[in-house]
């Protein structure tokens, strides 16, 4: 019996060296980081609910300065939050690959920006790079212009009384990206529309969860599970939405026909632009690169999945939290009344694009309120070769997570970090700021390119909001519980209280 006892002790001694205690298991363990447990390391460190998860996040981050490490053999992950790390891995292509933790997202987004490398992900880059040309943005002001009177409408049937803006930020920002991205307008009773909205959210508790089970990294396991076959359920609902928007766009296409290269080149002048009735979208740009043969049809249905994501469910986060905190904060509320009433005077004229440079406390408030919930709170690269952070070496094929919120929240890059401060993106306060201190829209080579658009959208939003109501508080920030998730969210509505503004 004790022979017997005394082989098992040794047998799971062994287990717990070989796995825990080679070399590159020894390198990064040296990083500091939670207590592993015998043998499994921190396998049970990060099974945690989503609200603990993002507990834990804020618990590590404030325990370790600017990096720490979980290990689970055969994977190992280093968290960074500290501007000079993330330089290093950001700021050229040398770090470019996208970790392992994306693959996930391939049954869903495929091959398209957000996941591609190499080639496939430049030669992507360059077909999409002219949706955001300037010319191509005044078409987008309009149409989002257009676009948020929907929304106002929305705000009017329940103005006077707390409203979750939660979803009808999501319907304003779904509407638009289908109008200006892919040229598609969605009617008000859009039962498609509200189904593909509600499987975004369930395929990001989805993706959560497979993440915290290192079981089901294994695709063979994963899609014989009850999580991969309700993926696969959300999957018909949210690829069915796009495959609709891409064949209304080609059947548009085929009846009135366009010219892309006219459409971007086109004068500065609005007489030239606004009278045209073909709007230029991103998917033509898209279609047109089928056409010529530089994307299959695949690639086209990746792209459009990838951007109708990206498109309208971060800039959705990005407005609901902003319009909290103006909400919870009068006196800077007031500040961007004032600065609308110094561009539109006592007129209800629409918003035009040589109007948004000079929203620019707006942009302040807008740029403070990405500082503390970064729609993307979290990014994750392949070290593809030993990379020393922090003055740790850390061995190849390890996973690198930045965390862009916890980044945000270092005292001795923001002080008062929790407090909101719009003043703190005023040119001369932002003068010396490292250049990887704040990045809602990513950075370096790989950076949001939507984010000119975004911040469009965003102004747009919170302009003609205030230009009619005066938003207060509900849902306070000290009430919002993060939530892991794929886009920053509460767990739980965000309630604001929209009082029609007295002419």
């Amino acid at each position: 019996m004790f022979l017997y006892l005394l082989g098992i002790i040794i047998f799971l001694c062994v287990l717990h060296i070989i796995p825990n205690y080679n070399e590159r298991a020894r390198l990064v363990r040296k990083i500091p980081g939670p207590k592993d447990d015998f043998i499994i390391g921190n396998g049970w460190t990060v099974i945690r609910s989503p609200v603990e998860v993002m507990e834990m996040g804020k618990q590590l981050s404030s325990l370790f300065d600017g990096i720490f490490r979980v290990w689970i053999y055969p994977m190992g992950a280093v968290f960074i939050y500290n501007p000079e790390d993330i330089e290093i891995i950001m700021s050229g292509m040398k770090y470019s690959e996208k970790s392992f933790v994306y693959n996930f997202l391939k049954s869903w987004l495929g091959d398209g920006l957000l996941v591609s490398k190499g080639a496939k992900w430049q030669v992507r880059r360059k077909i999409l790079t002219p949706a955001f040309h300037f010319n191509i943005l005044k078409q987008f002001c309009e149409i989002i212009e257009e676009n948020s009177y929907r929304f106002l409408d929305s705000l009017k049937e329940s103005a006077g009384k707390p409203i979750d803006i939660v979803p009808v930020l999501s319907e304003f920002t779904l509407n638009s990206i289908c109008e200006t991205a892919m040229g598609t307008q969605l009617s008000d009773d859009n039962k498609d529309a509200k189904s593909y909205k509600n499987a975004i959210y369930d395929m990001g508790m989805v993706f959560f969860n497979r993440f915290i089970k290192i079981y089901l990294y294994a695709d063979f396991i994963y899609k014989f599970s009850p999580l991969g076959r309700l993926e696969n359920k959300f999957l018909k609902v949210v690829h069915g939405f796009t495959e609709k928007v891409i064949q209304q766009r080609r059947e548009y296409r085929e009846t009135h026909g366009l010219n892309i290269n006219e459409e971007i080149n086109a004068d500065d002048d609005d007489s030239y632009i606004y009278k045209k009735k073909k709007k230029t979208a991103m998917l033509d740009l898209l279609l047109s690169a089928e056409k010529e043969g530089h994307i299959d049809r695949i690639g086209v249905q990746e792209e459009v999945d990838t951007f109708m994501f990206e498109g309208h469910d971060t800039t959705a986060s990005g407005l609901t939290f902003c319009f909290m905190l103006l909400a919870n904060h009068k006196e800077v509320q007031d500040r961007v009344v004032q600065e609308l009433i110094d561009i539109f005077g006592d007129t209800n004229r629409p918003i035009k694009m040589e109007d948004l440079p000079k929203m620019k406390y707006l942009e302040c408030c807008i740029k403070e309120s990405l500082r503390l919930y970064p729609p993307v709170h979290f990014i994750s690269r392949n070290l593809n070769e030993d990379t020393v952070l922090s003055n740790y070496t850390i061995p190849a094929g390890t996973f690198c997570h930045i965390l862009i919120l916890h980044l945000h929240y270092r005292a001795e890059l923001f002080k008062n970090p929790k407090q909101f401060d719009p003043d703190r993106f005023l040119p001369e306060n932002s003068v010396g700021r490292h250049p990887y201190a704040y990045i809602p829209f990513s950075a370096g080579p790989r950076n949001c390119i939507g984010q000119k658009f975004a911040m469009m959208e965003m102004k747009i939003a919170v302009a003609n909001v205030l230009r009619k109501f005066v938003l207060s508080p509900v849902t306070r920030p000290s009430d919002i519980r993060f939530t892991a998730d794929l886009v920053f969210r509460n767990d739980g509505p965000v309630l604001v209280n929209f009082i029609k503004r007295a002419k």
